[in-house]
Order: C-alpha cells, then sequence, then structure tokens
C-alpha cells in the first residue's frame, strides 16, 4: 500500500522523543522515539500489553507523558492538548459508538461534538454514510450492525471534522479477514489524500499494508522502519514472515535485556 510522501522541509506530523510513562513503579512505555511523515500510514506494532494504546493515548492527549516530549500535528502533546484534540481523529479499540443510538443519531452526536452543525454537519453526514456504506441504514441501531459495519461507521465518526492526523487504536481487532482487508483499502485512500495515519494492531500481518512501522515489546521501541528494511534485520530468514520477525527481534531484545 502506498500513501503520500512528505515533501522535502515538510515537518513531520507526528515526533516523539524520549517519551515514558509510569504507573506507580510500572514502565509502561519507556523511552520511545520516532518520528511519522506527514500523509503516511504508521503501523505501531506488538502484543497486547506492549504499550501501544498507553502511548497512543499519550500522543491523543489524554494521558499526560511521565517524561519525554512529543508533538503531534506541529503542537507539544505536554502543554497544548486541548487544541490537539480539535486536530486529530481518535477511534479507540471499542470503536467509541453508542450502540443504542442510530446510525445517522450517532454522526449527528460526533458532529455536534466537533462543532458541526447545520447545512455543515448535513454535508459531513452524507459523506461519513458514505463511507461507511450505510446510506441505507440511517434508522438502524449501531447495536444491530455487524462488526465491520460497526467499525466503518466508528472510523466515519472520527473523521467528521477532517483532522489532519488520525490514531486508530486496535481498529481491525474482532472483525473477519474481509472486513479487516476492506478497512485496511479506506485506510490507504485516506492517506493517498494527505492524511496522517497512526494505527495500532497485533495482526503481524498488518505491517505489510504500512508505510512505516515500530516494533514494541515491553515499552520499548525494538525496530523502527519500511516492512522491507524490519524484514532485513533478520538475514538468517531468506523470505521471512513478519510473525517470523517480531519473534526474532524480540527474542533479541530480551538477550540484550538479561
Amino acid at each position: 500500500m502506498s500513501g503520500v510522501t512528505a515533501r522535502a522541509g515538510d515537518a513531520p506530523a507526528i515526533s516523539v522523543s524520549g517519551i515514558v510513562k509510569t504507573f506507580g513503579d510500572f514502565r509502561a512505555v519507556d523511552e520511545v522515539s520516532f518520528t511519522v511523515p506527514r500523509g503516511t500510514v504508521f503501523g505501531l506494532l506488538g502484543a497486547n500489553g506492549a504499550g501501544k494504546s498507553t502511548l497512543i493515548r499519550m500522543l491523543c492527549g489524554i494521558l499526560q507523558p511521565t517524561s519525554g516530549s512529543a508533538t503531534v500535528a506541529g503542537l507539544p502533546v505536554a502543554t497544548r492538548s486541548d487544541e490537539i484534540k480539535q486536530r486529530i481523529g481518535y477511534m479507540s479499540q471499542l470503536f467509541s459508538l453508542y450502540r443504542d443510538l442510530t446510525v445517522r443519531e450517532n454522526i449527528r452526536l460526533f458532529g455536534g461534538i466537533y462543532g458541526l452543525f447545520g447545512s455543515a454537519e448535513r454535508e459531513r453526514a452524507r459523506w461519513a454514510l458514505s463511507v461507511a456504506r450505510l446510506e441505507d441504514r440511517e434508522r438502524t441501531r449501531a447495536g444491530d450492525l455487524s462488526g465491520g459495519y460497526r467499525q466503518r461507521l466508528a472510523l466515519a465518526c472520527a473523521l467528521l471534522h477532517e483532522p489532519a492526523v488520525l490514531f486508530l487504536d486496535e481498529p481491525t481487532s474482532g472483525v473477519d479477514p474481509l472486513a479487516r482487508r476492506s478497512f485496511w483499502d479506506l485506510i490507504d485512500s485516506l492517506a493517498a489524500g494527505g492524511t496522517t495515519v497512526l494505527v495500532t494492531t497485533h495482526y503481524l500481518d498488518e505491517a505489510e499494508y504500512c508505510n512505516e512501522l515500530a516494533m514494541m515489546h515491553a515499552g520499548r521501541i525494538i525496530a523502527t522502519g519500511s516492512p522491507r528494511a524490519i524484514k532485513e534485520e533478520v538475514p538468517e530468514h531468506t523470505v521471512p514472515t513478519m510473525e517470523e520477525v517480531f519473534i526474532a527481534l524480540t527474542e533479541r531484545a530480551e538477550g540484550v535485556r538479561s
């Protein structure tokens, strides 16, 4: 999959430098650093508990870092989190939908949260229904939709205000393989249109859909680069799968720690 290549001299959409998050004596995120160019799909891969969700919540301004720094859309997360929230879209693992509300009511609710009313809201609602392919299900309760359709509706709601940066936290968890593939096609089209997308996932095969990757293990980044470049870090496998790469790099990181 291909995203829009950032122009020379463009500031990155996301910049993270030595960021740390502790909960008591536990370091959930440990000295993490990386940058995300504008208009690309950046994958944050790792097993459950690796620190991916904690990291993304810091970048969205939901959690304050313990130390280190980060900027999103040119703004520091430590001091301007409220402004960042207006410039980003965020889709959580649970899709953030109100299941007792209809499709249209969910769109209207999220539109109001983003300050969209009247004709502006109706225009974006038409767009959202088209993206989610739910034009004929406006009055259907969100809870009655299939997992794949709820996923698309949640993404459309997160994009109503046309954010420059989109955060997707485990967006394909719990949906069937066909819905996952369709969802990634939509992500690619968003990046091609200039939206920067950071997506976390524990499905290692989804790494191939990203322009750039960061692999996390035990709160730390153990590899960064394009899927091809990361695969080249494990020459012991001639044509390694991403699962083989992740296992090899994880074992290597554990060896360094021991």
